[in-house]
């Protein structure tokens, strides 16, 4: 059997709206590697096309029905066949040059992993403070997110993305994987020359104003809030309700 190098995650609860695209995406960056890349989605309680759309995408199947966004990534990782790990959401979608950046970053020697700039697919004013509001939470640990990469031996060393929280667990496992990186004489890195684009899918529904108008999501996103973590992650429909 060919030996697998690279491994894209992506956790899934009813993506059919944008599943195809993020595999599109996937599979046009791996045209630009020698390495061998596998995408695995990680399905979620899908009630939708999801696991229709990620094998007629060439893609293999995980289930985890956990209302645990770390279990769920983890999940993934577990199945992985690669020596470096790539994580990215179902609604987001990667740079053509993305994976060449990854392993080309890796190859270095000089980095422990990372994120990636990241980009929204549309712009307004009140998503602009939205973001503003998050900001000081990200610049507090001084990581990128977005999409996360690294070899998987690292992603195992720190036990991979922390099962006791709900919510944040992103901003959690790059604190810890920039600690790994100190005591590894590596940096914690992001690429700036290929980015990732994610959808503005919770301002269409809530509205660009609603995290300024409800301040309080910010806080209990951060501090663990199972009922938030449920409304804005675990219980999405592939229309864009809430269960």
């Amino acid at each position: 059997m060919t030996s697998i190098d690279l491994s894209v995650i992506t956790p899934a609860h009813n993506e059919e709206q944008y599943l195809d695209k993020c595999i599109r995406s996937v599979k046009a960056a791996a045209q630009n590697v020698s390495a061998h890349v596998e995408h695995l989605v990680v399905l979620n309680r899908c009630t939708d096309r999801t696991e229709e759309i990620a094998v007629s995408g060439g893609c293999r199947v995980v289930h985890e029905d956990a209302r645990n966004l770390s279990r769920i990534r983890n999940a993934g990782v577990a199945a992985a066949r690669g020596n470096i790990i790539v994580t990215i959401d179902a609604d987001s979608w990667m740079s053509a040059n993305m994976l060449s950046e990854v392993i080309r970053s890796l190859d270095s020697g000089r980095f422990i992993g990372g994120g990636v700039r990241l980009s929204l697919e549309r712009w307004s004013l009140g998503i602009l403070c939205s973001c503003l509001m998050i900001l000081p939470f990200v610049l507090r640990h001084l990581v990128s997110a977005g999409m996360f990469w690294c070899y998987k031996r690292d992603f195992d060393a720190i036990a991979g993305f922390d099962e006791s929280l709900v919510c944040a667990e992103d901003v959690d496992f790059a604190v810890r994987l920039k600690k790994l990186g100190r005591a590894t004489s590596r940096r914690y890195g992001t690429i700036w020359k290929g980015y990732m684009t994610t959808s503005c899918r919770k301002f269409d529904q809530y509205g660009d104003w609603f995290l300024v108008r409800n301040p309080r999501l910010v806080y209990d996103i951060f501090h663990q809030s199972q009922k938030t973590a449920d409304r804005l992650y675990y219980d999405q429909r592939g229309d864009g309700e809430t269960r």
